[in-house]
């Protein structure tokens, strides 16, 4: 089983950060566009190749994020409407999330096996992140899988702060 960190900086605006192995050797780089519209985050690989994105759709009643790997979409995340509670739906062809995934404690599983299991590393300085993946095939969808949840959480934070002001 293969261990991944992704650790945020705290103060980045742009939203660029490193995912690390169990050496702490970078293995993936993800950028996020600053002040543009749609909102985009690049999972780029060690040769600093895109693998991945995730894409914020612009203009919409609700929040939608669409995840592509390879230049084709696995996942969308979408807000559903709700009066009391942030509710959204992941969807995809054969991938299901189990747990707690607005947390980051979940196993995700392609057609009923577990391929990767996230948990969200506590008392540290910016958000970190522990990805184990079982099948390595999955491993750039776990990432990308991470970095658009994360974005979502990000994106409701904002506007429930927004909101109170």
């Amino acid at each position: 089983m293969k261990q991944l960190y992704i650790k945020q900086k705290v103060f980045s605006l742009n939203g660029k950060y490193t995912v690390k192995d169990q050496q702490e050797k970078d293995v993936y780089y993800v950028e996020g566009s600053f002040m543009q519209i749609p909102k985009t985050f690049s999972i780029m690989n060690a040769t600093r190749d895109e693998v991945a994105r995730v894409t914020k759709k612009a203009l919409s009643f609700l929040p939608k994020f669409f995840v592509e790997v390879d230049g084709r979409e696995v996942l969308t995340i979408k807000k559903e409407f709700s009066l009391f509670k942030a509710l959204y739906t992941i969807e995809a062809a054969g991938i299901e999330v189990n747990g707690n995934w607005w947390d980051m404690d979940f196993q995700v599983l392609q057609h009923g096996e577990v391929v990767g299991e996230v948990s969200k590393e506590w008392f540290t300085w910016g958000d970190s992140y522990k990805v184990q993946i079982v099948d390595e095939e999955m491993e750039t969808n776990m990432i990308a899988l991470v970095v658009a949840i994360d974005c979502v959480k990000a994106d409701q934070a904002a506007a429930s702060s927004a909101a109170t002001t």
